[in-house]
């Protein structure tokens, strides 16, 4: 069956697509809060300049959801276009996706496009069904790990080399995300007279906070003080994987700064290559802000108007920013409330390369909304699920509806409404006066989700 739905998206790519089908660019992000950019955050103490032209010069996207609200799950979703009440992977707990579950690269791949991912996979170590090169990657450089993905400097990554991922050795020295960079720079070049997907999942600013001096400089005082003093410095120990951080805030400063300026440089890059007008450019983040490391999302604002941070499914755990510019075919300044997720981007892509999405998912295409038309496709309602730290949670988004249902294994299970059309904060629970509403939505939660296949994101009691 997946072999006859591949080659059926191949031969609809070549049947229905008359001119040049465009190049993909997907930028996610790592640990990205809502309030973390310009553009979304207009205070924000680090300027985006870089990224916010992809607000100027495309739409910008103020109610999309992440996947999941940590890192291994969202990207299930991304890949594979199911949400949490169906995907296989659901929780940080090390799943690998199985030869079974097919990826947006598989299906580009079919329909002829180049495909490469640079940066964090998080779906599969070396030698398993969930590799790389199992997914639809010919090309791929960065880390499998998760964990891994916590150290910027590094004596290894893994890359793709004849039709497998390798370890590639390191000069500890390097700085991974330059490295990771100039990979997925040199794939646009090698591939500027094909149509390619270029996945570029960046670690930053994920913890470790770490980031070259020359990105800490212009947030330190000329005798090297943070300007964001005082600074209450991150020291490893114990099981902690992250290093040691005397300066985390001026860190996490440099960290966004370094985001920016990998943004400035595909903009460039694709404007150098003349791939502007075929080019559709996607910057996102994989779920909301992290306190790790020292990092510190209060002082930062990073989730701006919105509760939560990474592990919550309250508004700053999933919603997350979404940029999409593709000069003369996306609107160029606009600005849209469309609600849809990381699973619709399966399709979407696949519409836009003009290759078959899978028929078995829970995405569907957001492509009108990106051209500036109406969106006449819409979710009833939009589902997560989470469980971990012996905490299980869920969430329902239904128009400006959107419920949690809470329970830790020891105690009492709670349940929160909140109308998120005047209180996008999440600060009045109405599930006491909307009684009617709570049952409604409990009810689409037991029919969204399906039991958990992986036994890792089982919790008893809740399937």
């Amino acid at each position: 069956m997946k072999i006859f739905t591949l080659a059926a998206s191949l031969l609809f790519s070549y049947t229905v697509i008359a001119q040049q089908r465009p190049n993909i660019i997907f930028i996610v992000a790592d640990d990205l809060g809502y309030g973390n950019l310009t553009s979304y955050n207009p205070s924000h103490k680090v300027p985006t300049p870089n990224i916010d032209r992809l607000a100027a010069e495309g739409t910008r996207f103020t109610r999309f959801y992440a996947g999941n609200t940590v890192c291994a799950p969202s990207r299930c979703a991304l890949m594979t276009g199911k949400h949490m009440g169906h995907a296989y992977i659901r929780g940080n707990a090390g799943a690998h996706l199985r030869g079974q579950d097919t990826t947006l690269a598989e299906y580009l791949q079919a329909g002829g496009y180049t495909t490469g991912m640079f940066g964090k996979w998080g779906l599969g170590e070396a030698g398993t069904a969930g590799a790389p090169e199992h997914k639809g990657f010919s090309a791929f450089y960065g880390y499998l790990n998760q964990t891994h993905a916590h150290h910027y400097y590094t004596d290894y990554l893994f890359e793709i080399q004849n039709g497998k991922s390798v370890r590639v050795p390191l000069d500890t020295t390097a700085y991974t995300d330059d490295l990771i960079m100039q990979k997925a720079l040199g794939f646009i070049r090698s591939n500027r007279s094909n149509p390619f997907f270029l996945y570029l999942p960046l670690t930053i600013p994920h913890a470790e906070l770490h980031v070259p001096d020359a990105y800490m400089a212009p947030f330190r005082h000329a005798d090297g003080s943070s300007k964001f003093a005082p600074e209450t410095p991150f020291v490893q120990k114990g099981r902690v994987t992250y290093r040691s951080q005397e300066q985390p805030r001026a860190a996490f400063a440099g960290m966004i700064t370094k985001l920016d300026e990998d943004v400035a440089r595909v903009l460039a890059l694709v404007k150098e290559l003349g791939l502007d007008n075929n080019t559709y450019i996607f910057f996102t983040s994989d779920n909301g802000p992290h306190q790790e490391g020292g990092a510190d999302p209060e002082f930062f604002n990073s989730g701006g108007p919105l509760r939560g941070i990474k592990r919550d499914l309250y508004e700053g755990g999933i919603r997350v920013p979404l940029l999409v510019r593709a000069p003369g075919k996306v609107p160029a300044g606009a600005v849209r409330d469309d609600i849809w997720a990381f699973w619709d981007i399966m399709p979407t892509v696949c519409r836009l390369a003009g290759t078959r999405p899978p028929r078995d998912i829970d995405g569907i295409s957001f492509t009108p909304a990106l051209t500036g038309k109406v969106q006449k496709a819409k979710h009833p309602w939009l589902y997560w699920q989470f469980y971990e730290k012996q905490y299980y949670k869920e969430a329902i988004v239904q128009g400006h509806w959107k419920l949690l249902r809470l329970k830790p294994k020891d105690g009492p299970e709670t349940v929160e409404l909140y109308d998120l059309s005047n209180d996008i904060g999440e600060t009045r629970n109405l599930a006491d006066q909307q009684a009617g509403k709570v049952s409604e939505l409990l009810a689409v939660a037991r029919k969204a989700r399906t039991p958990a296949e992986h036994e890792a994101f089982r919790w008893p009691g809740t399937e």
